[in-house]
């Protein structure tokens, strides 16, 4: 508060001025005195702004959580789009009502002709075959009603003389309106009612945004639910991104899993592309098994300029965060773990793989504390930036590459070895579980980082033929290359291994049913046929909704992800598509050379990219015994080659049985389990093994319950006989070759 004290007063009193014009003032009578101080203000509020800002953010979360609150008002979004769906109401609602009037005029109509021509005692009497001794009665019954109708009718007219008399033109008016209002109600549309449903209707458009009973109807023809069943609806529809979002429960024993496998039919229901289509199941505490979620975006959400990576605009990236990988439809973020996993990624050739896979790798290239075995079976120059910071690298397809990736691999086999035991020997404090952790990975006193095996054409290596002695049995390079991809895959993810592949197909030919089936997340670019999305993907994924080759071939840099671990969108999706970040060469060298400079700077640049490639002395013994005994060569004579002459399906069995085919381990197998694994028909499949010796039997075998089911299947020892035999065959036909 400020107080303001007057100046004093000229005790003389002003003298007028003839000069300036000025009027006369009368002469004060008595001196002045000072006024008391004034004091200026403001009203203050003793109620601090921090408790009123509490406050009202306690009113806006109880505000946003409570039931009793409508939907519609708990968001402005939410209360806008209902505004903008009520003016639409009110101005349909005339044409809407004179549809509906019209058309309870048709039923009222249709339903008193039925009434007056005793329509449903006729039909009895039709089912019951006695029609004709029923006749007289139905004709004396439709008399009487006809009489009825005409005295309703002169009754009603004498109704409308009196009530004109007594009170006037404004009685009538106010019962014509309440039968018009009835008529409506009686006309309202409803399926399978006959004169409300139009015999050809306009093109089918998105009109479910403002009319729900097009989503029920949509639902009712892709077959999703039936014509007497319909939606519940959860939350409505209303505006995402550039979307409309909707969540509905389907009516009871419908699950959400099989909308989302006729995702496509549901898209023709609506109108719409199937890429335009998300369909998701609401998980978790708000959700249940018949809970979906749907979004419809307004335009193909995969078009446009390519989508510019997020690391560009870091210095610096921390492994064991996720990687900017791409964004969804609904244009989120999808970031993509790589520590404890590994990922796959397939596609026919110039769809993207080596993009797709450079993303996650420039996540690693960015931490200057993670180490990069980078092995390019292509050739080209894609990979030539990633030089400058591997620390073992290899460029083409030569021999002589194919025997270094192999070194490497095994020198990699024997440093998890190591990891492992060094690892056993810390306390719990630094090493609680037995896996590496982000202390260990940065501690250079342990010696353990981060370690990223990238290879790109990964079939180059794994198609090799050359023979191979191995632990005292015969194999190829490519199976015993494969054998140390299954061992870093299977564990080195405890002990900071990521293995990162990229192939065009890998089916059982290019890459082991055994190294395919522990790779942990999943990306199908563009591809032929579903088989070929299934074999990158999963088996039966087609069938649950995910099919990469329905992609379109503008879509570049678009494929389904199957992750290994939480993402943005949830943890429990099971897959989606996703467009990935574009970095092109240019970008691509200056992140490798920003990953060469955060090296220097903390002294962990070595190997390749200092010039050291000098390998490590290794216990070619300690390898294969960390392989297995089985591991190197599933079964004698079984190279890459072999199975390739072997006839099928026995090649096939035997590929995909793999470790499973020894004699100490599985003894029977399933006959729908080949069947499913191989695609093939059952019958045709038993007339082909029998050609081959191998006759199916019966034996009990435990189900999911513990219980026990006797299935069809083989026994493995009849499939080693036939191979046994197979190979003697080769063996006898290729020397008479010779002896010609």
């Amino acid at each position: 508060m400020t107080s303001h004290v007057p100046p004093p007063q000229d005790e003389s009193p002003p003298q007028p001025s003839a000069m300036n014009g000025a009027l006369p003032v009368a002469a004060h009578t008595r001196k002045m005195t000072s006024a008391e101080p004034v004091y200026d203000g403001e009203v203050v509020d003793d109620l601090p702004r921090a408790v009123r800002r509490a406050a009202l953010r306690r009113f806006v979360s109880w505000w946003a959580r409570s039931r009793s609150v409508p939907v519609v008002l708990k968001s402005r979004q939410t209360l806008r789009q209902a505004a903008k769906d009520m003016i639409v109401w009110f101005v349909r609602s005339p044409c809407r009502f004179a549809g509906a009037l019209s058309r309870g005029v048709v039923v009222a109509a249709r339903g008193w002709r039925r009434w007056v021509r005793v329509h449903d005692y006729r039909e009895a009497a039709e089912q019951a075959e006695k029609l004709a001794d029923k006749f007289l009665e139905i004709r004396a019954l439709s008399l009487f009603r006809w009489k009825l109708t005409t005295a309703a009718l002169w009754s009603g007219a004498a109704a409308v003389i009196v009530v004109d008399r007594l009170y006037g033109a404004d009685a009538l008016w106010v019962t014509a309106g309440a039968a018009m209002v009835a008529l409506a109600i009686t006309g309202r549309r409803k399926d399978g009612s006959p004169g409300r449903k139009a015999v050809l209707a306009g093109p089918r458009t998105l009109t479910w945004t403002m009319d729900p009973q097009v989503l029920v109807d949509a639902f009712r023809d892709a077959k999703l639910i039936g014509k007497d069943e319909s939606l519940r609806l959860v939350e409505r529809a209303a505006r995402v991104g550039d979307g409309w979002a909707i969540t509905v429960d389907l009516p009871a024993t419908r699950k959400a899993a099989d909308v989302i496998k006729h995702r496509d039919a549901l898209a023709s229901a609506l109108a719409v592309d199937e890429v335009q289509l998300i369909v998701e199941r609401v998980r978790g505490k708000g959700g249940h098994a018949g809970r979906v979620f749907l979004w419809v975006a307004d335009e193909d959400p995969y078009s446009g300029p390519p989508l510019r990576t997020p690391l560009l605009d870091v210095e610096y990236w921390d492994a064991w965060r996720p990687v900017p990988f791409g964004r969804d439809a609904r244009q989120r973020r999808i970031d993509l773990p790589l520590v404890w996993t590994s990922l796959l990624v397939g596609a026919i050739p110039r769809q993207g793989k080596t993009f797709a896979i450079r993303l996650p790798a420039a996540g690693l290239i960015l931490d200057p504390y993670t180490r990069l075995y980078v092995f390019d079976g292509k050739g080209g120059k894609d990979w030539d930036a990633a030089e400058q910071v591997a620390y073992r690298f290899v460029r083409g397809d030569e021999l002589d590459h194919a025997y270094a990736v192999r070194d490497h691999l095994a020198e990699l086999v024997a440093e998890v070895q190591s990891r492992f035991a060094r690892m056993a020997t810390l306390d719990d404090e630094i090493c609680p579980e037995s896996k590496i952790t982000p202390a260990i990975s940065r501690d250079p006193n342990l010696g353990m980082p981060i370690t990223a095996v990238i290879i790109d054409e990964v079939h180059v290596f794994l198609e090799n033929p050359t023979r191979e002695q191995i632990g005292g049995k015969k194999t190829t390079l490519g199976e015993y290359i494969a054998d140390l991809l299954t061992y870093l895959v299977r564990k080195g993810p405890a002990a900071g291994i990521v293995v990162i592949l990229a192939t065009q197909r890998p089916d059982s030919n290019t890459i082991p049913s055994r190294l395919r089936a522990v790779l942990g997340s999943r990306f199908a670019l563009r591809v032929m046929d579903w088989r070929d999305s299934n074999i990158v993907l999963g088996e039966q994924m087609n069938t649950r909704g995910y099919d990469a080759s329905t992609l379109l071939p503008s879509h570049k840099g678009v494929g389904i992800l199957r992750p290994d671990g939480e993402t943005d969108a949830g943890a429990d999706v099971v897959a989606m598509t996703v467009r990935t970040y574009y970095m092109p060469n240019p970008q691509w060298r200056e992140v490798c050379a920003r990953g060469r400079a955060l090296r220097e700077s903390a002294g962990t640049l070595a190997g390749h990219a200092v010039g050291d490639d000098q390998r490590q002395a290794i216990d070619p013994a300690s390898v294969v015994k960390a392989l297995g005994a089985g591991a190197v060569v599933e079964t004698e004579g079984c190279s890459a080659d072999r199975l390739s002459e072997l006839p099928e399906p026995l090649a096939s069995v035997v590929d995909y049985l793999g470790d499973d085919l020894g004699p100490h381990r599985r003894e029977f197998v399933p006959t729908a389990e080949l069947t499913d694994e191989l695609d093939m028909e059952p019958g045709m499949f038993a007339r082909q093994m029998g050609e081959l010796g191998c006759r199916p039997t019966r034996q009990y075998v435990p189900t999911e319950h513990g219980a026990l089911r006797r299935v069809r299947g083989y026994l493995t020892a009849d499939i080693r006989a036939a191979l046994e035999r197979a190979a003697t065959n080769e063996i006898c036909s290729h020397a008479k070759t010779h002896a010609n």
